[in-house]
């Protein structure tokens, strides 16, 4: 009778190794691709910590598709590329999360898969980097270092949906994300009811013979409200001020935008982020502090959280 429990009880455990090998293959089957650089003419691999599968989870704290959302989503259009000026100051290289951005300056040379968020009505309103307002039922993205204004294609390789948004903000900074898209985008995409989603971006070269949308149906959506002007503190006598810089910008709109993005992802803290001006540069400061050995403590807490360690300023 004891042989008999044993044999049993060896057979569910070999039944059980068995259904859960196919879920470890399909974990490795679920690795990024490789980033393609055009400029180069090479592939460029991943980096090791860039995640595997689409984050689960909903949005962001705070964050969701808004009370008056528009009755047919999928009647929105895609965005028309068409050739557009370069942002004057938009497109230099800035600091960002301990970080140092290089954006490009040509259409066309970019392909990259990895995984993609969306934001809604916590930024609804707001000013993004080029100074635009930001609608969340409007086809557009922020992205890192993709010329701003410019288009691209973005693709969900789990359903095979493509979208055509406008790039017209920075972004993302935080979690390995390699774009930010508007609500209407991801809605379109099939990913809005998830916070993130493995994407394909490609980058639309345009010229002055771009194509012009005609007959195209349209969405009507409440007038988007700009949110008022952030003050900026600009630098004159000291005043003994102790603050973490998170970012510095060369235009005041993009650290307008980097300002309403970090008190999204860093949520009610005691402190408040502020825009500094000095040297030429837009900074967004954290704080203040009683005083410098308080703020470093701070700035070890966060790094833990924002993936780097902010360092002091003293206005």
């Amino acid at each position: 009778m004891n042989k008999n429990i044993v044999w049993v009880l060896c057979s569910i455990v070999m039944l059980g190794a068995c259904s859960t090998a196919p879920q470890k293959a399909q974990t490795r089957q679920g690795a990024p691709a490789p980033i393609v650089d055009l400029r180069s003419g090479g592939y460029v691999p991943p980096p090791a910590s860039a995640p595997t599968a689409a984050a689960s989870g909903g949005y962001l704290a705070g964050d969701g598709p808004g009370a008056d959302v528009p009755p047919d989503l999928d009647a929105i259009p895609d965005a028309v590329p068409k050739a557009e000026p370069l942002h004057r100051y938009a497109n230099r290289p800035y600091s960002a999360l301990g970080q140092t951005y290089t954006p490009l300056l040509v259409t066309g040379k970019y392909k990259e898969r990895g995984i993609a968020s969306w934001y809604g009505k916590k930024f609804h309103g707001q000013r993004t980097s080029i100074g635009e307002v930001y609608d969340m039922y409007a086809m557009t993205a922020a992205h890192p270092t993709l010329p701003i204004p410019s288009y691209a294609r973005v693709t969900n390789p789990a359903n095979g949906k493509s979208v055509v948004v406008r790039v017209n903000d920075r972004g993302p900074f935080l979690h390995d994300r390699i774009m930010d898209l508007s609500y209407v985008a991801a809605y379109k995409l099939g990913y809005v009811n998830n916070g993130s989603a493995e994407v394909e971006v490609e980058s639309i070269a345009v010229d002055a013979n771009a194509p012009v949308a005609a007959g195209v149906p349209t969405v009507k959506a409440e007038p988007v409200v700009a949110a008022p002007a952030i003050p900026v503190e600009t630098a004159d006598a000291p005043t003994g001020k102790v603050f973490l810089q998170l970012g510095a910008f060369k235009a005041k709109e993009g650290a307008e935008s980097f300002l309403a993005k970090m008190r999204a992802e860093m949520g009610d803290s005691g402190k408040t982020l502020a825009l500094y001006e000095k040297n030429g540069l837009t900074r967004v400061h954290f704080g203040p502090f009683t005083n410098a050995d308080e703020a470093r403590k701070e700035a070890a807490k966060l790094a833990e959280k924002l993936g780097f360690k902010p360092f002091v300023s003293l206005h």
